[in-house]
C-alpha cells in the first residue's frame, strides 16, 4: 500500500548539477532524499514559494493541457526503484477511466506542487524500504 508523504525540503546549489528534494511521511518519520535537475529544483521551489510566472512554464503546460482536456489530476506515486532510479506514476483521472503516466518523480512532483490544490504524494512501501535499507539513488 502507497505511503502518503509530504514534500519536506528543498536543496539548490548552484555548484553542484544535481539537487535535491526531500519527501517525509506524513503519518510517521521515516524521510528520503531524491536527487533532481536544476530546472525541476526550480520550478518545485517557484511553485512552493507561490511564484507565479508571467507565461506557462512547462510543468504550467501540462497542467493546463491535462485540465482543458477535462482530465482530473489525482496523485502522483513513486512506485519503483530500479538501477539506483526511481519511477513514477502520474495519476489522472479521463472519462471515468484512470490513467498512469509514466514520469521521472521530479516533473510529477512538480506538477503535484503546481496544481491547485497540491496532489497527493504518495511513495510504495517497497520503495521506502529499500530506500532505507540502501544507498543514494538518483531520479
Amino acid at each position: 500500500m502507497p505511503v502518503p508523504m509530504e514534500l519536506s525540503r528543498i536543496i539548490i546549489s548552484e555548484i553542484n548539477d544535481q539537487q535535491v528534494i526531500y519527501l517525509k511521511e506524513i503519518d510517521g518519520t521515516r524521510t528520503f532524499p531524491i536527487l533532481i535537475g536544476i530546472f525541476e529544483a526550480t520550478s518545485i521551489d517557484r511553485r512552493v514559494k507561490r511564484f507565479r510566472p508571467p507565461r506557462p512554464l512547462t510543468h504550467d503546460l501540462l497542467v493546463n493541457t491535462v485540465e482543458m482536456l477535462r482530465g482530473e489530476f489525482q496523485d502522483v506515486v513513486i512506485n519503483e526503484l530500479r538501477d539506483h532510479t526511481y519511477f513514477a506514476k502520474l495519476r489522472i483521472r479521463h472519462d471515468g477511466e484512470l490513467v498512469e503516466i509514466d514520469a521521472r518523480p521530479s516533473d510529477a512532483i512538480a506538477v503535484a506542487v503546481t496544481c491547485d490544490p497540491a496532489l497527493p504524494i504518495y511513495v510504495a512501501e517497497e520503495v521506502l524500504e529499500d530506500v532505507l535499507g540502501g544507498g543514494q539513488v538518483d531520479e
